[in-house]
């Protein structure tokens, strides 16, 4: 007779590691109907959207714990955190030069907040001008940005607490290091441009979850209080236009951009300083979305500006503001390759080109004329040119998915770039091969695909793979180093990034092919890069896991409700899950030209076909899912997440885990507020794809 204590702990064993008899946390159901153009929707878990609730935060609470618990396992089967902690300890330098400074955030130990180092000369040992844990004791302060007034006395900067989207803004002295009592609040979305003895910044009424409306620009002068500042500009006929905010590198120009958010259409004004009666005026007007017109800086008189006005790809022009309409092209459009910044010096200007991730740095004179051209290496990228216009050498940065960011000084007469230091790490990053691809969507479209892996790895036997995309708001993606990644694929893994359209990679035509009513398409090039994985045997639906956040996090929740057979694994990130009413809070209405609005019909026949929320169904079992979110999230609130992850934990049919990843005290961006939370975060992930890819 066979022992039943044994076969009950076996079954237990077998239950537990399939996840098919999983006790998840109660989650109560309470049904809420909506009538939208005589279709009715019905949202079962809509009272999780009150996240200020005591019940809220009780069920936030119990379903982080029990993903604690159940990421145990995983944790000692993988290994994550540690060798993760291992490939993330990167030596290097990243300075940036404003003004008479050079400026970086680093962390000083592992439980730190990043703080904001200074240095006048580049040999000169940084000191700290910043530190956020002097800022608050209680709040975890994210620094987001800083700028150093036109003499280099002064720098301003602007932090948020707890991941919020909310900033403030405080002045210290670069030469004392001593702080004044300028201290602005309801910063959000803004710069900070300075103009003499002050800046400009902007700022919206305090609304909560509520949608976010009403932007105001303001001009701050030093000494006195928010609530003297001068305003600048509303727009009290349209509360949903948004503005940004620019001073020229000289101070000679305000520009102010006013765009229609639900349109694309923009206006552009200006205020010259250098005329006898400096006023803000119309520079230009009705602006479409097709002309994207982006001012860079001046150069003279004259503004210098990127648009995509009857071109694809992208051009720089001269735009006199007495005579504003008629352009100069300063250098035409490449055909095949995208502009992706732009950077002006006294004599020259620097241009990054990219195309599917193989990027080219061109320099030309002020009449267009092609001075020298470096090409970068595929799968790496280079950016953030910074310096003074009239400096013979500036940095920038250069990195890939394998490989850490080193700064190079590029000499802006000879074109000759050098290592400012040598980055120190502690793995062989020449043993990862990046490989280029591509592949047929769904409708016969080409589309890019970026594979990176181990040299040695064997190409021809199904493998763990981690398929990512984002597809949104013509995004360009760029390959930036990852400790995760390395670790993914230490562990014979393959990363992928798919270049789906809704992204800008390939220009303005590849964005607004994933727009809006064309959003499913999107989806359709996703899917259609797992099957041709799937279909050349670099992996196996039972190895692919998928992952991507924001509107990346929207692509995995529909590829895995259109496709779910497709997947083993799904992580999506800060995802909006319900897409009928995510338009309803914080800057979701903004991006109606991006989704679409269940105002208009069509829109939301198109938003309720794809919208993960409303397409889970029962009858169907789903992949094992790592939802992760973070609950000070005010651009895509959390209760997204809440409302997909309590859904599918109550299906009859889902056989596979569901876990609700929920990192406290963080936004948007989720665990930036110290290097070991964002190690933990980082290995979370990565220990619940590879326990599922690997040993499930």
């Amino acid at each position: 007779m066979k022992n039943p204590l044994f076969l009950f702990l076996f079954l237990l064993i077998y239950l537990s590691g399939t996840g098919q008899e999983l006790q998840y946390p109660e989650t109560i159901s309470e049904t809420v109907y909506d009538t939208i153009f005589e279709i009715v929707v019905a949202d079962d878990y809509q009272w999780l959207e009150n996240i200020a609730d005591v019940k809220t935060k009780e069920w936030i609470d119990t379903q982080n714990k029990f993903t604690e618990k159940a990421l145990r396992k995983p944790a000692s089967k993988c290994n994550s955190y540690h060798s993760i902690d291992k490939y993330a300890y990167i030596k290097y330098e990243n300075p940036i030069r404003q003004g008479d400074y050079y400026f970086t955030y680093a962390y000083y130990n592992n439980i730190s907040l990043p703080a904001l180092f200074y240095q006048k000369a580049i040999n000169d040992s940084p000191t700290i001008i910043v530190d956020p844990n002097f800022i608050s004791s209680s709040d975890n302060i994210l620094l987001k940005g800083y700028s150093v007034s036109g003499d280099s006395k002064l720098l301003a900067y602007q932090f948020s607490r707890n991941g919020s989207d909310w900033g403030e803004i405080k002045v210290v002295n670069l030469r004392t290091g001593s702080h004044r009592n300028d201290h602005l609040i309801r910063v959000k979305f803004s710069g900070i441009s300075w103009k003499d003895d002050g800046f400009y910044y902007s700022t919206f009424p305090e609304q909560g979850m509520e949608t976010t409306t009403g932007q105001e620009v303001f001009y701050h002068k030093l000494g006195m209080d928010q609530t003297e500042d001068e305003l600048i500009f509303r727009r009290k006929g349209n509360p949903t236009a948004f503005f940004s905010v620019m001073t020229t590198s000289d101070e000679r120009y305000f520009i102010l951009t006013e765009r229609d958010e639900i349109t694309g259409q923009s206006n552009i004004f200006y205020i010259d300083f250098a005329s006898p009666s400096p006023a803000l005026m119309p520079l230009i007007t009705r602006l479409t979305a097709d002309e994207h017109l982006n001012i860079i800086d001046n150069q003279g008189n004259q503004l210098v500006a990127t648009s995509f006005k009857e071109n694809n790809n992208g051009m720089i022009v001269l735009i006199d503001p007495a005579n504003p309409r008629a352009w100069n092209v300063l250098v035409p459009e490449y055909d095949a390759a995208l502009l992706l910044e732009v950077k002006l010096l006294e004599d020259k200007l620097i241009a990054v080109y990219q195309s599917n991730q193989k990027q080219i740095i061109s320099f030309f004179d002020y009449q267009g004329k092609t001075l020298d051209v470096i090409q970068l290496g595929f799968g790496f990228s280079a950016g953030s040119f910074n310096g003074e216009k009239k400096d013979k050498e500036i940095l920038f940065s250069y990195s890939g998915y394998t490989q850490p960011t080193v700064v190079y000084i590029l000499n802006t007469e000879t074109f000759d770039m050098k290592p400012l230091r040598q980055t120190v790490v502690n793995f062989d990053y020449t043993q990862f091969e990046t490989k280029e691809l591509e592949y047929a969507s769904n409708d016969g479209t080409r589309i890019p695909l970026l594979m990176v892996y181990r040299k040695d790895l064997d190409l021809t036997t199904p493998n763990p793979l981690l398929l990512k995309a984002y597809g949104g708001f013509g995004s360009v993606a760029t390959p930036g180093f990852s400790p995760g990644i390395v670790h993914f694929l230490m562990n014979d893994g393959i990363f992928a990034f798919a270049n789906i359209r809704g992204g800008g990679d390939k220009g303005k035509a590849w964005a607004l092919a994933g727009k809006g009513k064309n959003k499913q398409t999107s989806f359709d090039d996703f899917i259609a890069a797992a099957e041709y994985l799937i279909n050349n045997n670099y992996t196996s639906s039972n190895k692919l896991a998928i992952t991507g956040a924001s509107n990346g996090g929207l692509v995995v929740g529909a590829a895995i409700t259109q496709r779910p057979e497709l997947f083993k694994v799904a992580v999506p990130i800060v995802a909006p899950m319900d897409m009928i009413r995510f338009e309803k809070f914080t800057i979701g209405h903004l991006h109606a030209d991006e989704y679409g609005s269940i105002s208009d019909s069509a829109d939301f026949q198109q938003l309720l076909a794809y919208s993960p929320l409303q397409n889970v169904v029962e009858g169907k079992s789903y992949p094992a899912m790592l939802i992760m979110t973070s609950e000070n999230d005010d651009r895509v609130p959390p209760f997204h997440s809440y409302k997909f992850a309590a859904k599918m934990q109550n299906l009859d049919s889902q056989k596979n885990p569901v876990l609700l990843r929920t990192e406290q005290d963080a936004g948007h961006y989720g665990a930036e507020s110290s290097f070991k939370k964002r190690l933990r975060e980082e290995a979370d992930m990565y220990d619940f794809i590879l326990y599922h890819l690997l040993y499930q």
